[in-house]
């Protein structure tokens, strides 16, 4: 037609980035290899800052986009785009393995203190007597410190020791 204009509509990155997330929901491995080149340098770097260590980061951003293909299907646009999607999820994984390297370096410390001829995950000799009465003095004197606590105090201390909660999950919970 003489005089009159097509216009073209050029996808937004949002409106291409729900269209491969439903297209990675319906098992699309081309759809996933796409996503995966489009943010793998944003999330690795993103992982990398947190965990610190180049292995842990890939794994992190390979764990982040194994989960996108298995939760695609319940990506909801309304609560944010896909990047912050995706973001959240290495986020989450990064802080969970920064978590757990921590816990197993308080334990081989702990192991190191108490035994500390011993080579770490091998047994020693056994207790020494001297030993025992210290971590019974240090373990009274604990109990004694949560006492003197005020419920909330020691509920929330209690969270970060035992459950190994981070401060927002903590005020999650609480």
């Amino acid at each position: 037609m003489p005089g009159v204009m097509a216009t073209l509509h050029v996808p937004t990155a949002s409106e291409t980035d729900r269209r491969l997330l439903d297209r990675i929901s319906g098992q699309d491995e081309a759809a996933l290899e796409q996503l995966y080149d489009r943010y793998s340098a944003v999330l690795y770097a993103t992982a990398l800052r947190i965990a610190g260590e180049r292995s842990d980061a890939e794994e992190i951003v390979l764990d982040a986009f194994t989960q996108a293909w298995r939760e695609a299907g319940r990506f909801r646009s309304e609560r944010g785009s896909v990047i912050a999607w995706l973001t959240m999820m290495c986020r989450s994984r990064a802080l969970d393995l920064v978590r757990a390297r921590g816990r197993r370096l308080r334990l081989l410390d702990a192991a190191n203190a108490s035994e500390p001829d011993a080579t770490p995950g091998m047994g020693g000799a056994g207790p020494q007597p001297s030993h025992e009465v210290e971590r019974i003095e240090r373990h009274t004197a604990v109990a004694r410190a949560l006492r003197e606590l005020t419920p909330p105090q020691r509920q929330v201390i209690e969270l970060a020791y035992y459950d190994g909660l981070s401060h927002s999950e903590i005020a999650e919970r609480l």
